[in-house]
């Protein structure tokens, strides 16, 4: 009879595996908390996972690691991923346990108005309690972040209203005008900001509004770029477009953004491809041999968001034409349940070249053994990591970008792994690299 008197090893036995039947590498909360947070557009249904789910594990992992932890990966994903719920529901759950990290946390995550109120209803999403003492503190140091333009802006007429978060948070004013704009907001008499939805309710006339908020440089990049379509159809002269393309503030829109204004305005595809890269001429080069590994399966198929036109695979395409251009020298793979070796392109004309997603099965290891035969210093593989095999070790340095939030992966171990898709992810492999600035 076997010895039964052994030590127990908790999952031990358990072999974890991808949603498409390969072996996946196991790995701690923290690193579960960030693959499962920096591609996380909140609630919205991924391919094999729904978003609530995916925010159900956020909430289990957030209790299993440090608050430093937590607080940290909250302002990454707001700061460098650009996001905007995930971070405020990790806060919400840091905010079971408490601390002073809490206050300070929200304070930092919470970057534009209509976050104060967004918040709130977070907390509340199970039933209306009390706030906490740190959230409270976390609110009344946002507040004063935001002038009377921005408070107008998003003073919404949802269940949870600024006035409401101001009465709840008890912030004080930094000065009197702040304090006049306050008691404007409580009285409902603040002035209508002169925003692009404020102008075109008002029944102006389309044509005239949009060319002067262009002209006065009142629409952010990511107006921008929404709006083209509808600037086209009110009969914006193309010259005043192309100058708003060339002159607007496009800092913070990711890469997958211009791609979806290209879908609807491809008159101005070259001015829009011209914007995307030049932010990109100036970061540092990689130097050697890249192959970019593009994932092009079923999954990738995706949308991002229920109102979205877009998929991952459009991310995953949109970091691949911003790494063509930082790649001293490049080639690029897709595939899927098999493989193709994409034509030298950049810009659009790469987007294109690297196509929609196909049906069919995730052969990641098939199309790394092909980037192996080509001889690389480094490969990136980009995609959702749910193969139906495990990839072995990279010929050089390895990278897997993984663009969902799915809760287990095989890009670890002698790969880095990074997680999210925006333009950040190619800064982390300058730095990982020594080449930042």
């Amino acid at each position: 009879m076997a010895r039964q008197n052994l030590k127990s090893h908790p999952h031990a036995s358990q072999v974890l595996t991808t949603h498409e039947g390969a072996r996946a590498k196991r790995i701690d909360a923290a690193a579960q908390l960030r693959r499962s947070v920096m591609a996380c557009l909140l609630w919205e249904d991924e391919f094999y996972e729904s978003g609530e789910t995916i925010a159900d594990r956020i909430a289990s992992l957030v209790a299993e690691v440090p608050q430093e932890t937590a607080a940290a990966l909250a302002v990454e994903a707001r700061e460098k991923m650009h996001l905007r719920h995930a971070p405020l529901w990790l806060v919400r759950q840091m905010a079971k346990r408490g601390g002073k990290i809490v206050g300070d946390t929200l304070a930092q995550v919470i970057q534009r108005a209509d976050e104060l109120a967004e918040f709130i209803a977070l907390y509340w999403k199970d039933g209306k309690i009390p706030l906490a003492a740190q959230v409270k503190r976390g609110l009344a140091l946002a507040f004063p972040k935001f002038d009377a333009y921005q408070l107008a802006k998003y003073n919404r007429d949802g269940a949870v209203k600024l006035r409401d978060v101001l009465f709840l948070c008890h912030a004080t004013p930094k000065d009197v005008e702040q304090a006049a704009t306050w008691k404007q907001l409580v009285d409902g008499t603040l002035p209508a900001p002169d925003t692009w939805e404020v102008a075109l309710s008002g029944g102006k006339d389309k044509k005239a509004t949009w060319e002067r908020l262009i002209a006065e440089g009142n629409l952010g990049g990511l107006a921008i770029l929404r709006n083209l379509r509808n600037m086209q159809e009110a009969g914006v002269d193309g010259a005043v477009i192309r100058k708003a393309l060339a002159e607007g503030n496009f800092k913070r829109v990711l890469p997958f953004r211009f791609l979806a204004a290209a879908k609807f305005a491809p008159l101005y595809e070259d001015a829009l491809e011209a914007t995307m890269l030049r932010a990109v001429s100036e970061m540092p080069k990689l130097q050697g041999r890249t192959v970019l590994v593009v994932d092009c399966s079923g999954s990738m198929d995706a949308p991002l968001s229920s109102k979205s036109d877009l998929c991952r695979v459009d991310a995953a395409a949109g970091l691949a034409v911003l790494l063509r251009e930082v790649c001293e020298q490049v080639a690029v793979i897709r595939f899927g349940a098999g493989h193709q070796v994409v034509p030298a392109r950049r810009g659009f004309a790469l987007r294109d070249a690297i196509g929609r997603a196909d049906m069919g099965g995730t052969n990641t290891e098939r199309a790394k053994e092909v980037a192996d035969a080509m001889g690389y210093g480094r490969i990136v593989i980009i995609t959702d990591e749910q193969s139906h095999q495990a990839i072995s070790n990279p010929k050089g340095k390895g990278y897997v970008i993984n663009v969902a939030s799915a809760k287990n992966g095989i890009g670890y171990g002698a790969w880095t792994h990074i997680d999210g898709w925006s333009e950040n992810v190619v800064r982390y492999i300058q730095e990982s690299e020594g080449t930042a600035d």
